[in-house]
């Protein structure tokens, strides 16, 4: 399984993420993430705002429209219920 890390922005700790499962929409990069590998846990959605190179800037998406637009997205793409954090 994929994995990003992402670094907290309020103190600075890297948190490693699993991904999975990813889409494009509207020539925006979006991906599905949870922390645990095996686990059932939280998942969020982050979406892609920069790329140089082979660094990835992702953001956890905070609109509350295109967060449950992409939600659906996501849902139907795992064909299972996914409890998404916002």
């Amino acid at each position: 399984m994929e994995t990003i890390k992402l670094t907290a922005p309020d103190t600075g700790e890297e948190i490693e993420f699993y991904v999975l499962e990813q889409t494009c929409i509207n020539g925006m990069n979006y991906i599905l993430a949870t922390e645990e590998e095996e686990e059932d846990g939280d998942a969020y959605i982050l979406k892609e705002v920069s790329a140089e190179n082979e660094d990835v800037i992702y953001e956890f998406v905070d609109d509350e429209i295109e967060f449950d637009a992409i939600a659906r997205v996501f849902a139907e793409m795992m064909d299972e219920d996914v409890e998404l954090e916002r």
